[in-house]
């Protein structure tokens, strides 16, 4: 199963690479909980999280996740990845910036029985996400 799992994950993520957010949550199951931690946030079904890939999206047009690591785990799958794009839509409650990101990802998705993912979370670095919009000075450290 965990090679299927793989294949997945594989899948959902070049679905997002071409903004096919239905192929991102073909095998997410309906009530499917979702925590973005960086943000503190939970999605509590798949239309929820199908919407925060979308504000994504949005966000960073010309996004794409990039040099995917999938490590299958049986009924886990553990992905290490970097998001790339220019900020040209709000983030959020912040404004585009112009400015372009590059980003590391890790995310650890959960199956059951049937290959649907039933839950899922994913690790980045807000302080570095702000600071490359510009909505953070970047730190400096002392002499």
């Amino acid at each position: 199963m965990s090679a299927k799992n793989v294949e997945t994950v594989r899948t959902a993520h070049d679905s997002w690479n071409r903004r096919d957010f239905q192929g991102v949550v073909n095998n997410a199951a309906e009530r499917l909980v979702y925590t973005d931690n960086a943000r503190a946030l939970t999605l509590d079904n798949r239309d929820k999280f199908r919407e925060w890939t979308e504000a994504w999206a949005k966000a960073f047009s010309d996004g794409r996740i990039t040099n995917p690591q999938y490590i299958g785990a049986g009924d886990r799958v553990i992905t290490q990845f970097t998001v790339t794009g220019t900020n040209d839509g709000p983030f959020g409650s912040m404004p585009a910036t112009g400015r372009k990101i590059s980003l590391p990802f890790c995310e650890i998705t959960h199956f059951d029985k049937k290959g649907r993912m039933v839950s899922g979370t994913c690790y980045y670095d807000q302080y570095t996400l702000l600071t490359q919009l510009g909505h953070v000075l970047p730190l400096v450290a002392a002499a």
